[in-house]
């Protein structure tokens, strides 16, 4: 099994028809993604991805045309946020929005609207997902990771690439691979995902990957300690970062001794949680914890 997405997710690319959407759909298409259909406004009726993918005019018509199940979005930052709305009000389940750069006020008017809707929302600013012989859901390389009892969460693109590799590498692969993204506000949290690889029988352990800023991590932990039964290690990125110095993500914001990675590192292991010191040891961890 997996989480979030299989090999029956039919999915609509919202700005199939630029450069982004173009390259990233057809590599997931051609990894066996369900691409089913692509959305640009005024250039419905045509056919992208070489001519093997219908392209509409709304997510709706999509939607009604091809049974697009989740869509990923691939728009400019300023039409971002209407993109997520038009997937959800044409009743996508599953938005994964790759999209840097969205304002955190048109995030604080996404965030409530899309659960409210039922909807999850990977993102934005993020890689997406990956099912590892299933589905792959945004800009993951999927060269380098196979399928495997790992469930992977990640607040940052590059590290989930390395760790995944490193596991894999390792001989071991992951049910499900998830970047949920760096900005202050995401659609879903540590505990979210959590909470679906505890539920789901084919993940035997988990990674969570964090960084410095804000107190995700902090939360997770204690959601650990209550509600996981399985085996759990972080890695937590930031450990050299230069006092003040504003760096990575948006959401990477430290006040003062709050959210920098040696408190994480404290607060994940009072509960327990083997923390790498780098994402090598991170990964020899998760490792081990199979046996």
């Amino acid at each position: 099994m997996s989480i979030y997405l299989d090999r029956t997710t039919r999915v609509v690319v919202q700005g199939i028809t630029g450069s982004e959407g173009t390259f990233h759909a057809t590599r997931n298409l051609e990894y066996g993604t369900q691409i089913v259909a692509g959305v640009t406004p005024g250039k419905g009726g045509q056919k992208a991805l070489d001519g093997r993918v219908p392209v509409y005019d709304t997510v709706r018509a999509a939607v009604d045309a091809e049974g697009a199940t989740a869509s990923m979005i691939f728009v400019p930052a300023r039409f971002a946020a209407d993109a997520i709305f038009e997937a959800v009000d044409a009743g996508i389940s599953l938005v994964v929005c790759i999209t840097e750069g969205i304002p955190a006020r048109d995030m604080a008017r996404v965030y409530p609207y899309v659960r409210s809707k039922g909807a999850t929302l990977i993102g934005p600013n993020c890689p997406g997902l990956i099912s590892p012989g299933e589905a792959n859901l945004g800009i993951i390389p999927h060269e380098i990771t196979g399928k495997g009892p790992i469930g992977l969460v990640s607040r940052s693109g590059t590290l989930t690439y390395q760790v995944m590799n490193e596991t894999w590498r390792a001989g071991v692969g992951q049910s499900t691979c998830v970047g949920i993204g760096g900005d202050p506000i995401v659609g879903t949290s540590f505990i979210d995902t959590l909470a679906a690889f505890e539920a789901d029988p084919a993940t035997e352990a988990i990674i969570m990957i964090g960084e410095i800023g804000g107190d995700e991590e902090e939360k997770a932990a204690a959601f650990i300690a209550e509600r996981v039964t399985k085996p759990v290690t972080a890695y937590i990125a930031g450990f050299q970062a230069p006092p003040g110095k504003k760096m990575g993500h948006a959401g990477a914001i430290v006040s003062g001794s709050k959210g920098t990675a040696q408190a994480k590192k404290e607060a994940l292991e009072a509960h327990g949680i083997r923390v790498g010191v780098n994402p090598t040891e991170a990964a020899e961890l998760v490792v081990k914890s199979l046996r």
